[in-house]
């Protein structure tokens, strides 16, 4: 009777030992996402653009959009993280004409985009911080306003000028003291010619040198970096 028990138990074990087979018995392994590879662009981050469409602050309107690209590569740690030829897309946050007395013409744009050549799509905060190669004009403030330089010099030279003018043609008509008068008349036809006219505006051709400073942080997937002549993901 305990020889036939044993026998049982024995058959028992073997059949339980059976059905576990190793494919029953291992544990699969969680799948482990490898972090994704990412670069960060600094604040304060200075990029060489080139603009590619004319702004004019005689046409322009709040919200406009702005078209530019990148014309230098920008490297970090010897790699390529903004191609050149990258294109850069903006808008007019604020635009003012020149006054017919005072206030100079200025224009305030911000940076929004940054669209790679194989279409990646970054957002980003930039303004800018300088227009070299803008002629007649200046930065206002810390927002990146462009603002036009001052032509008050050039309204007082057509007043002098007109008063000239008015001067000889007086002395001609009516001696020394219509000359006087003929000044006078002058002078105040300038003036009142350097009141109707408008200050200058701001204006910027394609192509234009505009240096853009990146206001936030912008993080960009080092895996979808690339240019129109391959990708610049330095291997490891």
């Amino acid at each position: 009777m305990k020889i036939r028990a044993a026998s049982i138990w024995f058959l028992l074990l073997a059949g339980i030992a059976a059905a576990q087979s190793p494919a029953t018995l291992a544990t699969p392994a969680p799948a482990v996402e490898s972090a994704k590879a990412t670069l960060t662009i600094p604040v304060g981050t200075r990029i060489p653009l080139s603009l590619k469409q004319a702004i004019s602050t005689k046409t322009a309107k709040d919200g406009d959009p702005v078209y530019a690209e990148t014309a230098f590569p920008f490297v970090i740690n010897e790699q390529i993280v903004i191609p050149a030829g990258t294109y850069i897309q903006g808008k007019i946050e604020r635009v003012q004409r020149g006054g017919h007395v005072k206030g100079r013409a200025d224009v305030l744009i911000h940076f929004t985009s940054m669209i790679y050549p194989n279409g990646y799509t970054v957002l980003l905060g930039g303004s800018v911080e300088n227009t070299p190669g803008a002629e007649k004009t200046s930065m206002k403030d810390s927002e990146g306003t462009i603002r036009q330089d001052s032509d008050a010099g050039k309204k007082a030279e057509t007043a002098a000028g007109t008063a000239t003018t008015g001067a000889v043609i007086g002395a001609v008509t009516n001696g020394l003291k219509g000359a006087g008068i003929g000044a006078g008349i002058g002078g105040a036809a300038g003036l009142a010619v350097g009141m109707l006219s408008r200050g200058a505006d701001v204006r910027l051709e394609p192509g234009t040198s505009i240096e853009m400073e990146i206001q936030r942080e912008v993080t960009v997937d080092a895996s979808r970096i690339s240019s129109r002549r391959g990708v610049f993901v330095k291997d490891d």
